[in-house]
Formats: C-alpha cells, structure tokens, sequence
C-alpha cells in the first residue's frame, strides 16, 4: 500500500525523542534502536522533528542530520514490511524556514510533514493561509492545532475550513486539549467534504475517547460521521507495543460499532499514565525528560539528558511514573523491550 493511502487509513505514529549521551551530544546508536523498537512494535510511522524530539535541535545543527539519519535507517527497517514507515517531519518557523525543511524532508524520503503555525502568532487568516499553501506546494500537509498552553495558536473554524480547500492537506493532527475546539475541527473537515483529510488525535488526555467516539455532523442536511483513525503522538513514543494493541482493539470496536464499558476504563488509565509522564501537574514541565525517563527504565536510553540542561524530571514526577507502573502494568511493554533491546542496539 502506498504510504499515504496507509496513514489515511489509519495507525500508530510515535512523535520521535531524541537520544543523547551525558555530554548531551547526539546519541546515534540509541537513536537507531528506538527507531528500531517502533518498527517491531508494529508503529504504521514516525514524526521526527516534533516537539517530543525537541525544537531546539534546530539551533543546535541536528534538524538536517537527523532526518538523514533516519532515512538511512527507515530504508533498512522498510527491505522487511510490506507497507514503509510513514516518514514525517516536523515542519517550523516562518515560512522560509519552513519551505528549507519541507524542501529537506522530500530531499530525504519523507512523506509528509507536519506544519506547526506557532511561529505565527496574532496572524491573520490570510497570512496563516499562505504559509500553508506554500509549503503544502511542496510536500503534502499534515495540519496541527497545538494546544495554546505551549505556544500554539487559537484557530477558528473559519480557519479549518478553509484549510481543508488545500488540496495536498492530507490530515490533520487534533491537539488543543479543548472539546470545543476539537469539535471546529471535525466539523470543518466534515463540512468540506474532505473523506480524504484523516483524524489523527493528539490530544492527550482523551486518546482512547478520540479513537472510539463516532463524530456525527449536520452537512447540507445530512448526516456526516468522521472518526479519529489514528494518534500522532508523544505519549505512543513510550509503551509502543502496548499503544499498538489498544489502537487495533479501539478501530476493532469502531467497526463492530460497540464500545465496552473495559475500554472506557482503560481511557481513564492512558490519561492517567499521561499525566504521569507528561508532568501536567507542574504545566508540563517535564513533559520531555518524562518520556526519557521511561526510555531509561527500559535500556533503550541511557539517561534523561535534554538539549537544554533546565529540562529535566519535576519534583516528585519520578514517584508519579512510579506509581502508574505499578497501577497499569499491563500497559507497559517493558517484558517485549528486554526481549529484543541487544539486537535493537547491534550496530
């Protein structure tokens, strides 16, 4: 299947972290064996570039490196799938810097990238507009409603709506945190008539209610049901195998149209573990150096060293990880970790 008709259908796409060592340099044998690892968790792709791999690799010279990098290893991981890794970069700034990195990620192999309108703060709707066309003439689009509480913009459904007129905007990823504005969202895409556009959530605190709700909306006087095909995701970055497995058993449900009472259950615990390692309770904070730390417990990083040395683990978000260990154990992959991590880590 071609890889974009294979996002559209829908899977699971960790936002990728970034692997350093003590001297908090670029660890590329760390690097390969979480890319590694995501391949045999079964993840459909992964998002490089993102916010979970750090903005801040820009400033220090590893945006283009790393996308190299990962081209090099996603066409070894790709000689043994059927369908390649969905290769997606993340895409920032103004839009000339963005149109250098979407010039770099199609130089690279990769087939889409997420754009992130932060840059564009108090923008109007035309200018935000352009800059979407522009970069979405030279890769296809996935667009980004990033919650404003780390430096997103409020987007209206006017905005949405006409968004989805783009026509190499192959999704979007949902994550504002906010019901109201994820309804704008579906609403417009829905609204456009756009079957093609797909759901992809990344709102973190209702993946599992993402996934399984039938989004039904009144267009032209009909009926239009979306659902959320998919997670582009940070928190999928830890515990992959597991996220895999709940992802099949919530599309499972969606077909059936039945959705138990276990799997409402479990949405509670995601959230939980969530918090956990997103560090919500110090506004996010730690959100990075958690999932490092999850990273670490398993072998697959060797600590939790960010790019910038003010980042790390909040007071008491330690205990917390603790405690959704040993709460939800069954949502950890570390047993499928321990089993493969020597070959993963095999140069």
């Amino acid at each position: 299947m071609d890889p974009i008709q294979s996002f559209r259908a829908g899977m699971v796409v960790p936002a990728s972290p970034l692997a350093l060592n003590a001297s908090r340099r670029h660890d590329e044998r760390r690097q390969r064996a979480l890319w590694r690892y995501y391949a045999a968790a079964g993840a459909g792709g992964v998002a490089v570039g993102v916010h979970t791999t750090q903005f801040s690799i820009r400033e220090a010279g590893l945006f283009r490196p790393l996308l190299e990098l990962a081209a090099e290893e996603f066409s070894v991981l790709d000689q043994t799938r059927d369908t390649p890794l969905v290769r997606i970069a993340g895409l920032c700034g103004q839009t000339a810097q963005a149109t250098a990195e979407a010039e770099w990620a199609v130089q690279n192999g990769f087939h889409a990238g997420l754009l992130s309108l932060a840059a564009f703060k108090n923008a109007s709707q035309e200018i935000l507009l352009d800059h979407c066309r522009s970069i979405a003439g030279i890769i296809p689009v996935i667009g980004f409603y990033l919650q404003t509480a780390v430096g997103g913009c409020a987007l209206p459904y006017s905005f949405w709506r006409k968004v989805f007129e783009i026509e190499n905007m192959i999704a979007v990823k949902v994550a504002p945190f906010n019901r109201y504005q994820t309804l704008d969202v579906v609403r417009a895409v829905a609204d456009a008539g756009r079957d093609d556009i797909a759901l992809y959530t990344g709102n973190d605190d209702t993946i599992v209610t993402d996934l399984l709700t039938p989004f039904t909306v009144e267009t032209d006087g009909d009926p239009v049901t979306r659902h959320f095909v998919g997670g582009l995701l940070g928190h999928w970055a830890v515990w992959t195998k597991a996220a895999v497995n709940l992802h099949t058993h919530c599309r499972s449900a969606v077909r059936e149209g039945s959705t138990s009472l276990s799997l409402l259950t479990r949405s509670a615990e995601v959230t939980d573990c969530n918090a956990a390692f997103f560090d919500a309770a110090n506004g996010f904070r730690g959100c990075i150096a958690g999932l490092h730390e999850v990273l670490r417990r398993q072998g697959l990083f060797e600590g939790i060293w960010c790019l910038e040395p003010s980042e790390t683990l909040s007071a008491g978000q330690s205990l917390e990880i603790d405690r959704v260990y040993r709460d939800y154990p069954h949502l950890n992959d570390d047993a499928f970790v321990a089993e493969h991590l020597d070959e993963w880590l095999a140069c």
